[in-house]
């Protein structure tokens, strides 16, 4: 058993992703996982390993603009939530999946939440890492700079910003194997840098998010939230409050964790998923 690299064409737009299918495949529904910024699908591949050990089929895909998927000019893609939406639904359709569990991670996985609490008769189960909820979340500053006039351009063009950026919320030392895996589309392209820098301006996280805490607060859909309480860039209490506004949404600590859990702590992250995954279709 081992994760495959795949491509589907959808329009104009090319989505790579990677799958893992079980030996023994489980009556599971399959589990789709989303990436933050500034990384890409490699980043769940030790969750993935995981859950195809325990019988799940996994699929995480490159958002447009990320990885190795296409990575068009504004003009054929607008890089806004809804724009990524869109993309997410026509992926999803373009898969055949018609029901699934989704885990969402980062700053533009939110795009997955809203996609969630638009169709929740598509979703078994939503599990979220990490992830801003609350419209008092802002930018952190290693992302804000990619929004800057003159600074975005010369900051997103560099790919330290990876080093930077995934260490930083991190807060611990990436391997170079890894940083060079994350690296590589903004040393092939300068379209990876474009792309970034249009997404992160037009995230509007002061309005998405709103709706993103309203939806939270009122869904009916069984929801996991396995948080790294040590984040730097979302406070870990207005995650409590949330989690008690709502009888339908659970929570795991993993205390020394921070904003990528999924890249330092893949085994506790994946025991939680699993435990949830399992719990939940009881």
């Amino acid at each position: 058993m081992s994760i495959t690299e795949n491509t589907v064409q959808i329009g104009s737009l090319t989505w790579f992703y990677r799958v893992i299918t079980p030996a023994t495949p489980a009556a599971y529904p399959p589990v789709v996982l989303l990436h933050g910024l500034p990384s890409q699908s490699f980043t769940w591949c030790e969750v993935m390993e995981s859950l195809g050990e325990h019988g799940f089929t996994a699929i995480a895909p490159d958002w447009i603009g990320s990885g190795l998927s296409s990575k068009p000019e504004k003009r054929d893609f607008a890089y806004t939530p809804g724009a990524y939406r869109q993309a997410l639904t026509d992926f999803l359709q373009a898969l055949n999946l018609e029901q699934f569990s989704l885990v969402v991670q980062g700053f533009l996985a939110s795009v997955g939440i809203q996609y969630a609490l638009a169709y929740p008769d598509r979703l078994e189960r939503l599990a979220i890492l990490n992830t801003p909820l609350t419209p008092t979340i802002q930018l952190p500053w290693p992302m804000k700079q990619w929004t800057l006039p003159f600074v975005g351009d010369i900051v997103t063009q560099d790919p330290l910003l990876i080093d930077r950026t995934l260490e930083g919320g991190s807060g611990f030392v990436i391997s170079d194997a890894k940083l060079d895996m994350y690296r590589r589309p903004f040393l092939k392209t300068a379209a990876a840098g474009r792309a970034l820098m249009a997404t992160a301006k037009n995230l509007n996280l002061a309005q998405e998010l709103v709706a993103v805490e309203q939806g939270l607060q009122k869904t009916k859909l069984p929801t996991g939230l396995i948080w790294g309480s040590a984040d730097p860039w979302l406070p870990w209490q207005s995650v409590q409050h949330l989690v008690q506004s709502n009888a339908h949404l659970s929570l795991v600590e993993l205390p020394e964790a921070k904003h990528y859990p999924q890249e330092h702590w893949p085994k506790e992250v994946s025991e939680a998923l699993i435990f949830l995954l399992r719990r939940l279709m009881a």
